[in-house]
């Protein structure tokens, strides 16, 4: 019975930047969450994610609590946590991103259940360039790219402008505004300095895609289903400023960008058009290793070419988050929604 299972919702706090251990590599410590819609301040915002998870674990009868891995000490007290399965809504540790991937690797060392991505999974995605090339191996439609990281080519395709320029290895739209955009070979390489010198990352600079913003989220394990198609409507950002959706979208309500763009169920799209994008949202969910709960996010043509912009793994689980709208699309609630990521863990884990 549900009652009988204990969850933790794992989760570290927004104002963590100390490290576990000395590190010479100094990362970018803003808190952020893929497909997030609305800024609360990273403190209150991260706190009412996950109560609200808390809160629909309770709802189905689960007998729910939160774990904040503050420092070494929670987690090492992981070990001691007498939890059936555990929520995991961490995106960093001590404040650097770049150990996303390693929390969940320490939670298999424990042997522990957790919902979501692993850590392989969570690394490929990360690793926007050596996602792109998993796409291409499987031949899934993505921009053509090149990669850079102080004076080294790791990757180059024949581009031609206009061309994006953002870090590949952040997420939530970070290191991505309206000069993103880049039109001149000036302007790209001001871009590329800057990507490098601010967030020590390399930079992706892929063909600049015009198009619809489309979202699939996607659920489950060996036989993967698509929800309904939700789009971020761009249509309305302000003239001259390019139509992608970066920081002045997702963050700044300051900005008419902010004001005027929503994510809602994508209208006007044929059948046929609807399919194709699930179809390659399972594509992608299962090139890359994804589980349980993801995001595709991708880029439709007015000529209707579907380009794969990026995957994210365990994606905002607020009732507002682009998965929690496609979900009520296909007729669950916010509660169902968490309650069926719940199951599709505790069944993998008993297969």
């Amino acid at each position: 019975m549900p009652g009988n299972l204990k969850i933790a919702v794992l989760y570290e706090p927004s104002d963590n930047t100390t490290p576990p251990e000395p590190t010479d590599r100094v990362r970018h410590k803003e808190r952020r969450r893929p497909g997030r819609r609305r800024w609360r301040g990273p403190e209150r915002r991260q706190k009412i994610d996950r109560e609200q998870v808390a809160d629909a674990l309770r709802a189905n009868g689960y007998d729910a609590s939160l774990y904040e891995l503050r420092d070494e000490s929670a987690l090492l007290g992981l070990a001691k946590t007498k939890t059936d399965l555990v929520v995991n809504m961490v995106e960093a540790y001590a404040g650097d991103d770049s150990r996303e991937a390693h929390v969940a690797a320490f939670l298999d060392l424990l042997e522990m259940r957790y919902t979501g991505a692993g850590p392989q999974a969570l690394f490929l995605a990360q690793d926007k360039a050596l996602s792109k090339k998993i796409f291409d191996f499987h031949g899934i439609r993505t921009p053509r790219f090149a990669s850079s990281y102080r004076g080294k080519l790791d990757h180059v395709d024949d581009l031609e402008f206009p061309l994006m320029v953002k870090p590949a290895s952040e997420d939530g739209s970070v290191g991505i505004d309206a000069g993103a955009v880049v039109r001149s070979l000036r302007d790209l390489m001001e871009r590329v300095a800057m990507i490098q010198e601010k967030f020590d990352s390399a930079a992706l600079i892929e063909e600049f895609i015009e198009g619809r913003e489309i979202y699939v989220g996607v659920l489950g394990n060996d036989k993967p289903v698509a929800l309904p198609v939700v789009e971020l409507d761009l249509s309305k950002l302000p003239d001259g400023m390019p139509k992608i959706a970066g920081t002045e979208v997702k963050w700044d309500k300051r900005t008419a960008a902010y004001e005027v763009t929503r994510s809602a169920g994508a209208k006007g799209l044929d059948a046929d058009v609807t399919r194709h994008l699930q179809e390659i949202a399972v594509q992608v969910y299962t090139a890359l290793k994804l589980r349980d709960y993801g995001r595709v996010d991708m880029r439709l043509t007015p000529d209707g070419r579907i380009y794969v912009i990026e995957a994210n793994p365990n994606p905002w689980l607020a009732p507002e988050a682009e998965l929690a709208i496609a979900a009520g699309l296909a007729g669950r609630t916010y509660v169902q929604l968490i309650g069926q990521i719940v199951e599709l863990a505790l069944a993998r884990y008993a297969a």
